[in-house]
């Protein structure tokens, strides 16, 4: 039986991870899968085959250090997934630039390598909107992400410029979409479609993630969805085992959020056969254990 580390952190209270599915799927497959996290200093990574990138939630307090755990994951020998080069890609939002040079229709964005109130209140007038969406190029669970409105730009400018003094960061037009329809998710594995879901944030909020209590359903993307996304993974520097695609609509067209390479959940508790389906994904890139 082979060897497969499921990377995570120290602990997971308060969040909503998934990735435990994955383990009776994988035993039937001859893999052994269990989970790691990312900061165990003990670990001896060579006796796993593969290490998958799961629900390292926190690596964005530590990108260093993150990226550092993985440089020796593969100088164990260890197989990556997803692999180094998409992770050092994809670690930095800034990836969404390389994404819209190859014509991906992505959400229209200003970008800054350091805060200044004066540079960020032009946004209002740049995309003619009354509220902004401020966030790092770098975070996980929508951690430092700000809806803003003039008033409140000048109430937070303070503490924006002391967390954005020497952190890169992007603007975005906020997309009522997000409140009135919601945020889709696609997940692909090993290229392969598997499920869909649409993500709606609670009342009073724009956040779509469960643990900010965001809503989550099933379902059936349409043709125009599916070709979005299709384009979008096709843009990609390699092949990704896993990606979530995050899309909203803009101005009456699908427009990319994010894709996710790194530590996206992939809500297998959504359906029920998308962990077999990503066992088998797997298993079509590394044959069975």
């Amino acid at each position: 039986m082979k060897n497969c580390a499921l990377l995570s952190m120290d602990s997971l209270e308060n969040f909503f991870a998934y990735d435990d599915m994955l383990v009776e799927p994988f035993a039937k497959q001859g893999w052994h899968a269990e989970e790691v996290s990312w900061r165990n200093k003990n670990v001896q990574w060579s006796k796993y085959d593969v290490v998958i990138i799961r629900s390292t939630w926190d690596y964005q307090s530590d990108a260093k250090g993150f990226e550092a755990c993985l440089n020796e994951i593969v100088a164990s020998g260890a197989k990556l997934e997803n692999n180094l080069e998409l992770v050092k890609w994809n670690i930095s939002k800034a990836y969404l630039k390389d994404m819209q040079g190859q014509g991906i229709n992505i959400v229209p964005t200003l970008w800054f390598e350091q805060f200044s109130l004066a540079d960020v209140q032009q946004g209002f007038s740049h995309f003619a909107t009354d509220q902004l969406v401020l966030k790092p190029l770098v975070s996980a669970n929508a951690d430092h992400t700000y809806r803003l409105s003039p008033e409140a730009l000048l109430d937070l400018a303070p503490q924006l410029s002391q967390t954005f003094s020497q952190r890169a960061f992007m603007v975005q037009p906020f997309i009522p979409a997000i409140i009135h329809e919601g945020e889709y998710s696609l997940f692909y594995f090993a290229g392969h479609y598997s499920h869909a879901i649409l993500k709606q944030p609670k009342q009073g909020d724009f956040r779509v993630q469960e643990e900010h209590g965001g809503q989550l359903k099933c379902i059936e993307p349409d043709e125009e969805m599916l070709t979005s996304a299709r384009h979008a993974l096709a843009s990609l520097p390699s092949d990704a085992l896993y990606a979530r695609v995050d899309l909203v609509r803009c101005e009456g067209e699908y427009a990319l959020m994010e894709i996710e390479l790194i530590e996206p959940s992939l809500y297998f508790n959504m359906d029920p056969t998308s962990p077999q389906r990503f066992v088998d994904a797997f298993v079509e890139c590394y044959g069975k254990g």
